[in-house]
């Protein structure tokens, strides 16, 4: 069975006809097997079936899909679909678990710890959550993108998640970071679970391509600025040459 956001794609394009095509929900789910034309949709139904996923998956169904399946089309989508987007990286941080918890969690100074935030405004604090406002340094091409999101951090079980409100370009956006002790130090781990808006200007793959490279930067640098307040004996990571 395909699913897409935790729901069978069949009950998706059942909706879809039923909310745009007209078709009789009872008489699919009495026939699952049955054609799109036994089941009474006609080509003008399949145009706004076409529409519909067109838009919604980006994907173009063929001329002839009322011989198909509800089932069948589901798979005809799902085989077509970017999948969802997925990153995991990771780096050990020769410094103690506390202080690495601590300089990490720190979202006011984000800025001070990340080479790619302008900005980090704290909006909201609600017990371990916080609800923050990111703004980046200018793109490339002179952009400067910026998102609320909220986050929970969880010390007993040594992990953060976190989300994004102001989703963008996004569908959703999922963020979890993992904290392990190891003979080396500290490994903090980042694991991403995302999908992109049809309309923007990166699909899944393109994305997890970016975030991939863009973590790995940012990953060795707040290594090296923990590691260095480490050293220091510091709370902070930024040091004097900041």
């Amino acid at each position: 069975m395909t699913v897409t956001h935790g729901r069978p794609l069949t009950a998706e394009i059942t909706e879809i006809l039923v909310a745009n095509c007209g078709l009789d929900a009872e008489a699919a789910a009495r026939e699952p097997g049955a054609s799109l034309e036994d089941l009474g949709m006609d080509s003008l139904a399949l145009l706004e079936l076409s529409a519909v996923v067109a838009d919604r998956y980006r994907v173009r169904l063929p001329e002839d899909a009322t011989r198909l399946s509800i089932a069948e089309v589901a798979d005809l989508v799902a085989g077509a679909t970017d999948p969802p987007g997925h990153t995991e990286n990771s780096i050990v941080i020769a410094a103690p678990l506390r202080l690495v918890w601590e300089l990490t969690n720190d979202v006011a100074n984000w800025p001070d710890l990340f080479t790619e935030y302008a900005s980090a405004q704290i909006l909201e604090r609600d017990g371990r959550t916080v609800r923050f406002r990111l703004t980046m340094h200018p793109d490339e091409n002179g952009a400067v993108w910026s998102w609320v999101s909220e986050r929970t951090t969880d010390w007993e079980n040594r992990e953060v998640r976190a989300h994004r409100v102001e989703t963008g370009p996004f569908e959703y956006m999922r963020i979890h970071w993992r904290y392990d002790t190891e003979p080396e130090g500290t490994r903090m781990t980042w694991v991403q679970d995302f999908a992109m808006h049809p309309s923007a200007p990166l699909d899944n793959a393109g994305m997890t391509e970016r975030i991939n490279t863009n973590s790995r930067v940012q990953l060795a640098v707040i290594k090296e600025r923990i590691e260095r307040a480490a050293r220091a004996g510091s709370a902070t990571p930024g040091g004097d040459d900041e």
